[in-house]
């Protein structure tokens, strides 16, 4: 387990709509605009035509996605005593999400206009945001109020609320892909035919049956027990392993062993007694006893760097340097994963898990019989990845060096302070 802490300091839209077309997207809802009170107005009621783009219409769960934000028609007046010059006018706004994700994503635009003439209407804006991904399913976009802020001799807001807007854009985000993390550990790594060793298995469906069985090589033999998860996805059983060509014990939920449903083997040795020697010898046997699957990590904590305040962005860092030794001696590999949680800061404020990604690497030590993996880079999350992994082999063990950069995507404008989350390594 370790702690990550984190401290803040090209679009793709919607196909153009032809000459005269109706761009997609584009709605218009009733608007109620209140003007600064210096400026002696009357509140402006009328209707804004508005429309949302995404750059990403088919995000993935913990992705940022850039939204765009335009209105192309408001009733708000100038609320300056005589024209307004051009390049005077700041827009800001929310975009409220529905759906699959709630709440709302600030947008803001550049100081941008045309000359507006005393009294006229002010000109269309457009203002972007971004917001990251947090559940699967569709996600919708609806304009929701804006403010209009003209800074010629004094500065004044216009404040418009939007009413019943409805829907402008929709989105479909996908889940993460889920890390198998089913594993199994034996109370013993070797025994005489018909002995029954104690097997631990953690990472399964809770409540799930679970079949618990010897493997010979990629094979299944007939030793095997039934077993149930608890709870919390964990099940102990005693499986007798009778038939000689056992090697390695594995459990799986359903029908059959699957990548899936299944856990990785555990090295298991069926050991015979030597036959008696003939007369006038005497039998020298030496043994080499297997150890076991373990791993050490340098560090307790990763500090990732600061991202500015507004701006957001990527805090970069490392995890602590992971040594996964594996003097099983048997066949079996391993699999290294990671999950994350929320990262949490001041007032409770919280970045997702899924805004962390790493790039793994994995290097085996000169000399070990098994090949390392690292795993694909991308997005670590609650519900896991893999970190590195070592395949099944006829000479599997050896010791490996375990690395990765990792990122954190801070969104826009998160409150300044520190950001911590814990990371979970499991071995098996």
């Amino acid at each position: 387990m370790v702690i990550l802490a984190a401290t803040t300091g090209g679009a793709l839209g919607s196909p153009a709509a032809a000459e005269g077309e109706t761009p997609p997207g584009q709605v218009e809802f009733p608007t109620h605009c209140l003007p600064p009170q210096e400026a002696g107005l009357p509140p402006a009621d009328g209707t804004t035509t508005a429309r949302i783009t995404a750059d990403d219409p088919a995000p993935r769960v913990g992705d940022t996605v850039t939204v765009t934000y335009q209105v192309a028609a408001t009733p708000a007046l100038n609320p300056a005593a005589g024209a307004l010059p051009a390049d005077t006018l700041t827009p800001a706004g929310r975009i409220l999400l529905g759906g699959a994700q709630s709440g709302e994503v600030t947008v803001v635009g550049a100081k941008r206009n045309d000359p507006v003439e005393a009294g006229a209407a002010l000109p269309g804006v457009t203002m972007t945001g971004t917001f990251t991904v947090t559940a699967p399913g569709e996600i919708t976009l609806a304009p929701g109020g804006y403010t209009l802020h003209t800074s010629h001799l004094l500065d004044l807001d216009t404040v418009c609320a939007a009413t019943g807007a409805p829907v402008s854009q929709r989105l479909t985000a996908s889940p993460l892909p889920t890390a198998n993390l089913r594993g199994v550990s034996l109370g013993a790594a070797y025994g005489k035919p018909g002995a029954r060793v104690r097997v631990t298995g953690a990472g399964f469906v809770p409540g799930a049956a679970v079949t618990v069985a010897g493997r010979a090589g990629a094979a299944e033999t007939p030793d095997r027990v039934a077993a149930r998860a608890d709870e919390r996805g964990e099940f102990r059983a005693e499986l007798p392993v009778t038939d000689k060509a056992t090697t390695g014990v594995v459990a799986y939920e359903g029908a059959a062993w699957s990548a899936g449903t299944g856990s990785g083997p555990a090295a298991y040795t069926v050991v015979e007694a030597a036959p008696a020697p003939p007369p006038g010898t005497r039998q020298v046997t030496a043994v080499v006893e297997p150890g076991a699957l373990s791993m050490t990590q340098a560090g307790e904590s990763v500090v990732l760097g600061a991202v500015p305040y507004g701006d957001g962005g990527a805090a970069p860092g490392r995890i602590g340097t992971v040594t996964v030794t594996d003097a099983r001696g048997g066949p079996a590999g391993w699999s290294l994963t990671g999950k994350v949680t929320d990262f949490t800061g001041p007032g409770g404020v919280r970045i997702p898990g899924a805004s962390l990604s790493w790039t793994p690497r994995c290097t085996a030590a000169q000399g070990s019989p098994s090949r390392c993996a690292a795993g694909s880079a991308g997005v670590v999350g609650p519900e896991g990845a893999v970190l590195a992994s070592a395949p099944d082999a006829e000479r599997a063990g050896g010791t490996f060096t375990v690395d990765a950069t990792v990122t954190l995507r801070v969104p826009p404008y998160t409150p300044p302070g520190a950001y911590r989350a814990v990371l979970t390594l499991t071995l098996s």
